[in-house]
């Protein structure tokens, strides 16, 4: 399969932070951001540009991507729509990640759109950045089955990468919405999908709703896929999907790869991380869900 190494981007402050009701102030956003940052993460989804009325969480989109430019670390910005890709491409942003879901249900819900509609949007966007160097990679939500729609046969989403492939899309992220996947599936996708379309780079993003998110993570792996979203403490979900809850945990699937001694990249600190989710933890006053900052690494030692 050729190289053997992962690429992660931290979710946090984009899906992480939107499902949060209580606000976060910008400089703790910026804090917990930078930690992940100075851990060794260089990728980093850091907002959405979307209506403040849809996501209030995310108002303060400009002023966060604002303070995390930097030469070192790639910052994406989610957007709904055009005027979304706009405001992220005066921010400055390297890379914007359009979202679109394979259900019907789900795009109007999340998005306002036929689906359709959205892969319009996405040419509209391709042409905004032509005299960029901005890069657009698209995401596919409720890629693996739908909570209004139900399970997904991989075809249909091979109807939708094809229109992607002809608007001039190579970069796709194949999103686990609401936790619908398993590792059979996981492994049946990717295999027929990098099959199909052997230039597109495809990324996983996954939710551990139904406690599958590092096996169905782990099964990408070894399908193939080398891209992998994750947040912090595995904060994070859908807001228009019900029965949605977070992410593949960041210093979770940090510990199982260096367990495994996949490489990661050597910059990669994981002390680092576990510290940032326990301040991240303080910052939002609840118990976050992630198992390796309450358990700590398999190599630690307790003392009698």
């Amino acid at each position: 399969m050729g190289n053997s190494e992962v690429y992660l981007t931290d979710v946090t402050g984009r899906d992480g932070f939107q499902m949060e009701k209580d606000w976060i102030e910008t400089e703790d956003k910026r804090l917990i951001l930078q930690g992940i940052i100075d851990a060794g993460i260089k990728r980093i989804e850091a907002t959405s540009f979307v209506s403040p009325k849809s996501i209030p969480q995310l108002k303060d989109a400009k002023e966060i991507v604002g303070s995390l430019k930097s030469e070192e670390i790639t910052v994406v910005a989610l957007v709904p729509n055009v005027k979304g890709a706009e405001n992220a491409l005066k921010s400055g942003v390297d890379e914007i990640n359009f979202v679109l879901s394979i259900s019907e249900t789900h795009n109007r819900k999340n998005v306002n759109h036929t689906v359709r509609e959205s892969l319009e949007e996405v040419y509209s966007i391709q042409k905004l950045m032509n005299s960029t160097q901005t890069v657009l990679n698209v995401s596919l939500g409720t890629t693996f089955g739908c909570p209004f729609e139900g399970k997904f046969n991989v075809s249909k989403v091979s109807s939708v990468i094809d229109q992607l492939m002809y608007n001039g899309v190579d970069k796709v992220t194949l999103a686990d919405t609401t936790g619908m996947a398993n590792p059979k599936k996981i492994s049946h996708y990717i295999t027929t999908l990098r099959e199909a379309f052997p230039v597109v780079q495809f990324s996983l993003h996954l939710h551990n709703t139904r406690g599958m998110g590092l096996v169905n993570l782990l099964a990408g792996y070894n399908a193939g896929v080398r891209h992998f979203d994750a947040s912090l403490g595995g904060i994070g979900g859908c807001p228009f999907a019900p029965g949605a809850t977070g992410n593949v945990c960041l210093e979770d699937v940090v510990h199982m790869f260096m367990e495994m001694g996949v490489p990661i990249g050597p910059s990669i600190n994981l002390k680092k991380l576990i510290n940032t989710s326990k301040k991240m933890e303080e910052i939002l006053g609840y118990k976050l869900p992630g198992q390796v900052m309450k358990a700590g690494t398999a190599g630690e030692v307790i003392a009698n």
